[in-house]
C-alpha cells in the first residue's frame, strides 16, 4: 500500500468507525482502486440527523435506498419508503448470487450473504397493496391546496372552509364532505350564515375548487381520502426482531406526482405531531425515505415550504430520520438541505449549462478534500459508486470518501406476480384497511340541516295556507267590488252625459280616489 493510500485509509477509519451500531456502506476508492480496509460506515445514532441520496438517473440511487433499508431492518429499525416503479418488493426474498455480485464482494473483502426482509406493501389506489387513506381534515388546507393546485385566493378560501368546519364541529372525512361544504357555503343558507363572520365566497372560486376536486375523483384517487384512516403505529412494527420495511407502491399513479408526494408529507406531519419526544437514541425509531423529493418542492408556496422546514427541523427529536432522494441537491431548498447531514451523492452529469451550475453548487456543499477534486469525481463515478460524507457521533462531517457501495442482499427487482399477490393477501394490514368506513360527517350533517330547513319552510307554508286562502278570498271579493264600482262610475259618466244627467262628483279626484 502506498503512503497516500495508507494516509487515506487512516483518515477514513478515523472518520467512519463509530463506537456503536452502524450501517456498512462500502469501501473507499482512491485513484480508481477499492481499499477494503477503508470502510465507510454510517452510525445508527446519527441517522435521525437526516440525509440525502442524490444522483442522475441510472446511477444506483434506488439500490442505495435498498441497502440502507436492509441494514436498518437487520438492526430492528422499521423503514418506510416510496416504491416508484414497483420494483422494491424483491426486498422480501433473498437475492441470487451472480458473477458481478461475487466480484464486488471480493473487492470489498466481505462475503455476500443473501437475505430476505419483512415487507408490507401499501397503495393509494388500493389496487397494489393495503389501502392507505387519510381524511381530508388530516391533510389540512395547506397540503390540500397543493394537491388541488389552487392559487393564493382559492387556497385562502379553502382555509376559511376548514375554519368554519372546525368551529362548527363538521368532520371533513372524504371528498364528498368537502364538496358539500364548498357548495353549502357558496350559496343559499350557508352563504348567508358565513357572510358576517367569515366573508363571502364567490361562485367563481367555489366552482374552481369543486372542479378540481372532481378531477381527482375522475382519476380514480378518491379512495385515498376517508376512513379507515391509516394508523401510523403500523409503520413501527417488527417481525422476528427485524424492522418491517413498508413500501408505498405508486407505480399506478406515477402521473400524479403532486398527489403522492403531498400524501407522504401529510404522513410525515402526522408522525411528527403524534409521536412523543424521544431525545438522543442509539438508533432511530423509524427512517422515512422520501423518494422523488424534487416533486415535493417544485412550485411550492412559501407557507408549504415553511411547513416542510419546520417538520424536518423538529422531527429528529421524535427519533425519526428522514432521507430525501432526488437527482441533484439543488432540487432541495437550502433551508431543508442545510439540515441533511448525511450525504450519499451518486454521479452527476454536466451536459447543459444548468447541469454545470448544479454541479458547482453541489461541490460547494462538500467539505474540502486533500484526496479528490470534487467536481471531477462527481462526474466520473460509476454505477454503484458514490461520494459520501456523513456526520460522526459528535455531529461533525466526516472526510469525503468516494465509495464502492456494498450490494443489496435481497432481490434487486420486483417479486413475481404470484409472490407479490401472495404477500399482499397474507398481510393482516390488507384486511384491516380493505373496507372503507362512512361515519356521520359534514356531508350527512349539512344534508340534514338543509332538509330540516326545507321541511320547516314547507310546514310554515302549510300553516299559513288557510290564512292565505282567506286573504285571497277577501282580496277577490274586494277586487270584484272595486271593479264593479269602477265600472259603475265609468258607466255613470258615459251614460250621464248621454242622458243629460250630471254624473256623481269625485270631489276633484280620479276614479281610484287619487
Amino acid at each position: 500500500m502506498s503512503d497516500q493510500s495508507a494516509k487515506f485509509t487512516e483518515k477514513i477509519k478515523a472518520s467512519y468507525t463509530p463506537s456503536g451500531s452502524y450501517i456498512y456502506l462500502g469501501a473507499g476508492i482512491l485513484d480508481g482502486q477499492v481499499i477494503a480496509e477503508a470502510e465507510v460506515n454510517l452510525s445508527l445514532k446519527m441517522m435521525n440527523r437526516h440525509g440525502l441520496v442524490a444522483g442522475a438517473t441510472g446511477t444506483g440511487k434506488t439500490r442505495t435506498l435498498q441497502l440502507l433499508s436492509e441494514q436498518l431492518s437487520d438492526a430492528g429499525v422499521p423503514v418506510f419508503m416510496l416504491d416508484v416503479k414497483g420494483d422494491l418488493s424483491g426486498l422480501n426474498q433473498p437475492g441470487p448470487i451472480n458473477p458481478k455480485i461475487e466480484e464486488r464482494a471480493s473487492q470489498l473483502g466481505r462475503p455476500f450473504s443473501p437475505s430476505g426482509f419483512p415487507v408490507e406493501i401499501f397503495s393509494l389506489s388500493g389496487k397494489l397493496g393495503a389501502q392507505m387513506r387519510a381524511t381530508v381534515l388530516e391533510f389540512g388546507p395547506t397540503l390540500l391546496s397543493k394537491i388541488l393546485d389552487l392559487n393564493d385566493t382559492q387556497a385562502g378560501v379553502l382555509a376559511v372552509i376548514f375554519k368554519y368546519a372546525d368551529d362548527n364541529k363538521l368532520p371533513i372525512i372524504d371528498l364528498n364532505d368537502l364538496k358539500k361544504l364548498v357548495s353549502y357555503l357558496a350559496e343559499g343558507q350557508g352563504a348567508e350564515e358565513i357572510k358576517s363572520s367569515y366573508g363571502k365566497i364567490s361562485t367563481a372560486t367555489s366552482g374552481t375548487i369543486l372542479r378540481k376536486i372532481v378531477t381527482i375523483e375522475q382519476q380514480g384517487l378518491s379512495a385515498m381520502f376517508g376512513e379507515r384512516s391509516f394508523d401510523i403505529e403500523d409503520l413501527f412494527t417488527k417481525t422476528d426482531g427485524k424492522g418491517v420495511i413498508s413500501l408505498l407502491n405508486i407505480s399506478d399513479v406515477q402521473n400524479q406526482p403532486v398527489l403522492y408526494s403531498t400524501y407522504l408529507l401529510s404522513l410525515l406531519a402526522e408522525i411528527f405531531y403524534n409521536m412523543p419526544e424521544a431525545g438522543d437514541l442509539d438508533k432511530p425509531k423509524l427512517v422515512f425515505f422520501f423518494d422523488e423529493a424534487h416533486l415535493l418542492f417544485k412550485n411550492s408556496s412559501k407557507a408549504f415550504l415553511e411547513q416542510i422546514e419546520t417538520i424536518i427541523r423538529l422531527i429528529r427529536s421524535k427519533g425519526i430520520g428522514v432521507f430525501f432522494c432526488t437527482q441533484a441537491p439543488t432540487d432541495v431548498p437550502e433551508s431543508v438541505l442545510s439540515q441533511l447531514g448525511n450525504r450519499v451523492q451518486h454521479a452527476l452529469r454536466a451536459f447543459t449549462p444548468n447541469d454545470v451550475d448544479a454541479l458547482k453548487k453541489t461541490v460547494n456543499t462538500y467539505p474540502r478534500s486533500e484526496f479528490y477534486e470534487i467536481d471531477k469525481m462527481l462526474t466520473s463515478l460509476g454505477t454503484g459508486q458514490a461520494l459520501i460524507t456523513v456526520l460522526n457521533e459528535k455531529g461533525i462531517p466526516t472526510e469525503v470518501a468516494a465509495t464502492m457501495l456494498t450490494p443489496p442482499r435481497a432481490i434487486m427487482g420486483p417479486l413475481s406476480a404470484a409472490d407479490y399477490n401472495s404477500l399482499i393477501q397474507s398481510s393482516e394490514l390488507t384486511a384491516k384497511y380493505q373496507e372503507s368506513i362512512d361515519p356521520e360527517s359534514a356531508y350527512e350533517i349539512l344534508t340534514k340541516r338543509v332538509n330540516d330547513k326545507l321541511a320547516e319552510e314547507e310546514s310554515e307554508e302549510i300553516e299559513e295556507a288557510p290564512k292565505k286562502n282567506e286573504k285571497s278570498l277577501v282580496e277577490q271579493v274586494m277586487g270584484a267590488t272595486i271593479t264593479r264600482q269602477i265600472g259603475k262610475e265609468i258607466v255613470r259618466g258615459i251614460f250621464g252625459m248621454l242622458t243629460g244627467k250630471k254624473p256623481r262628483s269625485s270631489g276633484g279626484k280620479g276614479i281610484f280616489g287619487f
